[in-house]
């Protein structure tokens, strides 16, 4: 019950998430005075509707989406002529770009919000692997399920490590994640030099790294034991903040997913044929794109496994995903239009440098044959992904 609680759980999010795109497109144009005809969530037949004004509100059978009709979208939608001074295409450039980034920005607010909430409650992860001591260990046993014993070494705690400290370098190699810290201290052995961060001041601390036997796995799942380095510290893999500081935590956790988001994109042609190998039966990269049934299913495993910290990650990301992707300058995405529209003011900027009157609206009848091949591209991939989701979708813990 809990893995069908948590993919209809995720679905009903992602349509709220939609839902509010389309809200942003619907807001920006009443606020600049344009005529809205009809609000609806999803395609296809008509479930129920209602009128508010001159705009009707509705929900259609196939929740893929949403649409929001402004009158006026281009200079060849027929247009009656009280409604021409409100016509979409009518409007101050800027105007018209607001109207059309609203839905994007939408999405990277909801994504925020999460972010916040999960900054100000659960914590957010530590995705950089910044190398923060949260937990400077009594000593270090000799077997790690064992208690401290007299004579147990404390190399951390006896050169004076602290919580909170950021270590950026082990005997001289610099250390920008905890992964770097493990590899540099398990080879070292005896006295050897970190140097942290501690209130913005960079400190030398002399470690007296123990050499201890541990066991490790190998990728085909047998063990096997090695004398390795430590000095009893633990990492950091949950930032947790305060309500006003967890502001300042979502904003650079933000960044981040912008950052990633983004070379999430550019990516994204190389690991098409791994979907295709997916569909065949090939096991199923965790790399891989998946659609919206995919993230919903990885989201009925996050909340049946209680790893909620994943589920909201996943809903702040597939937002950010949405946003970026639907500002990209290709029709007929919200990016495309927006990219017609600058097109226009720089155009007729030049023309007017060169003292001739504003060009024609551009022809989007031109761009028919551009606007089909993305559509067929996207529901290409979009038929790929969902088709890979269903038969051998990724799933957690298997």
């Amino acid at each position: 019950m809990a893995f069908v609680f948590g993919i209809v759980f995720f679905a009903l999010l992602i349509g709220i998430s939609i839902a509010l795109h389309e809200l942003g497109h619907l807001a920006t144009a009443k606020m600049f005075g344009m005529k809205v005809t009809r609000y609806f969530i999803g395609f296809g037949p008509r479930i129920f509707s209602f009128r508010r004004g001159e705009t009707e509100y509705g929900l259609k059978a196939i929740p893929a989406g949403g649409f929001c009709e402004i009158t006026g979208m281009t200079a060849l939608d027929e247009v009656a002529p009280q409604d021409q001074p409100r016509a979409f295409y009518r409007q101050a450039t800027w105007k018209r770009v607001v109207v059309l980034s609203a839905g994007s920005i939408t999405h990277f607010i909801v994504g925020f919000v999460v972010l916040y909430g999960m900054a100000a409650t659960m914590g957010l992860p530590n995705l950089k692997d910044t190398p923060l001591v949260s937990e400077v260990a009594q000593c270090v046993p000799a077997d790690p399920r064992a208690q401290c014993a007299a004579g147990d070494p404390a190399p951390a705690r006896d050169a004076g490590f602290r919580q909170g400290d950021q270590i950026v370098a082990v005997a001289g190699t610099g250390t920008p994640t905890w992964r770097d810290v493990l590899d540099r201290t398990r080879e070292r052995s005896g006295p050897t030099e970190f140097k942290v961060l501690r209130d913005d001041q960079e400190v030398t601390l002399t470690v007296d790294v123990a050499r201890v036997a541990r066991e490790f796995e190998r990728q085909d799942g047998s063990r096997y034991t090695q004398e390795v380095g430590a000095i009893g510290i633990v990492g950091t893999p949950i930032f947790h903040y305060s309500a006003l500081g967890a502001l300042g935590g979502a904003t650079s956790f933000t960044g981040t997913m912008f950052a990633n988001t983004w070379e999430g994109l550019m990516n994204f042609p190389e690991k098409i044929p791994a979907v295709v190998k997916a569909i065949g039966g090939a096991p199923r990269d965790l790399d891989t794109p998946v659609s919206v049934v995919g993230a919903s299913i990885i989201g009925g495993d996050a909340a049946e496994q209680g790893l909620w910290e994943l589920f909201w990650l996943m809903l702040a990301g597939l937002n950010f995903f949405i946003g970026v992707f639907n500002l990209l300058p290709l029709l007929p995405l919200d990016g495309g239009h927006i990219a017609v529209n600058l097109y226009e003011r720089v155009r007729n900027w030049v023309r007017k440098l060169r003292g001739k009157p504003a060009g024609a609206p551009v022809n989007y009848l031109r761009l028919l044959p551009l606007t089909y091949f993305v559509i067929f591209v996207g529901g290409a991939i979009t038929l790929l992904t969902v088709t890979a989701d269903i038969v051998n979708p990724i799933r957690l813990g298997q």
